[in-house]
């Protein structure tokens, strides 16, 4: 049929209308006044989340640390690679555990990972390979595991097993004797993966990029963290919160003092700042102390390593 032999029937295509929405007008009373804007900042500054303080290494292992944040692109994987540089560069035996898909520790830390065979994913599947999983670095007194694409898909595998969240603990229980700090850097998430780390470990250091945000990404963190110890491992707590990224700008520093504010405790300064040589490192395959260890991020990571180290008990 034609639009001219029925013009009617075409409107049988358009959508149904909505005729029977009722709406109810409100007064609009504008934007909050300047003081209701002040209490609500005051107020949500004066309330510090709350997190455990972790506990003392047991006698006769290594201590077992977890580099974690949810939130991508905060320099876990950086400061896994130049803390682990710097404790071994003061004298201290080294294993770096790389759970993260992207695998740039082994990148950072001079290893080629096409000649790598047994990667973190075997080590949680098969903890019986924990000693062949070690692998050398470019830096003296750092053994690192390997992490891979592979693990993407460890998950699903890991929901079929018994003791599922603690799969990396007994990995790694082999190891600890011949160690003073294992290291763990973690996926940009809390799933299965990061849980085990957390459950392996004896504290947790969290890096916290100087941005907007930084404090809600903590909150669920914190929660987490609590979850964890009161379920899974009551020995967990946090070593410390590292300021990453930052610059000299009003907003940066805005956050460097609510961070402050939150945790003047588990706080360690300096914060690490915004620097060419830190992005220039990892392409050559070496950590900022044996690229330029004079430049502003290595500095940084020289103090940040001190405040660590005493921590740790590693002194």
């Amino acid at each position: 049929m034609t639009l001219e032999e029925g013009g009617n029937d075409a409107s049988r295509d358009d959508p149904p209308t909505i005729i029977d929405a009722e709406f109810i007008e409100e007064e609009d009373r504008g934007l909050p006044s300047i003081d209701t804007v002040k209490e609500v900042k005051t107020t949500r500054v004066s309330s510090p989340l709350e997190l455990p303080r972790s506990q003392p290494t047991p006698e006769g292992r290594a201590r077992i640390v977890t580099i974690i944040n949810q939130k991508g692109g905060v320099g876990k994987t950086t400061s896994v690679i130049n803390i682990a540089a710097q404790m071994a560069l003061r004298g201290h035996r080294v294993l770096v555990v790389d759970a993260d898909s992207q695998g740039n520790c082994a990148t950072g830390l001079g290893v080629d990972k096409s000649k790598v065979r047994t990667t973190t994913r075997d080590l949680i599947l098969n903890p019986e390979c924990a000693i062949d999983s070690r692998h050398a670095t470019a830096v003296e007194g750092v053994h690192m595991i390997v992490g891979d694409r592979t693990l993407v898909g460890l998950e699903q595998e890991m929901l079929r097993q018994l003791g599922r969240e603690r799969r990396l603990t007994e990995a790694l229980a082999p190891l600890l004797p011949h160690y003073d700090i294992v290291i763990i850097d973690t996926p940009p998430s809390l799933g299965l993966v990061s849980i085990n780390a957390l459950v392996a470990s004896d504290g947790v250091v969290i890096p916290v990029q100087t941005e907007y945000f930084a404090l809600e990404g903590l909150a669920m963190l914190a929660g987490t963290i609590r979850e964890v110890r009161g379920l899974l491992n009551p020995r967990l707590g946090v070593d410390g919160v590292m300021l990453t990224m930052h610059a000299p700008t009003v907003l940066n520093q805005q956050v460097a003092n609510e961070v402050k504010d939150a945790f003047p405790e588990l706080l360690i300064e300096p914060p690490i700042r915004r620097n060419i040589k830190l992005a220039e490192a990892p392409s050559h395959g070496i950590p900022i102390h044996l690229h330029d260890p004079t430049s502003k991020g290595g500095q940084d990571y020289q103090k940040v390593a001190s405040v660590l180290e005493s921590r740790w008990g590693l002194r």
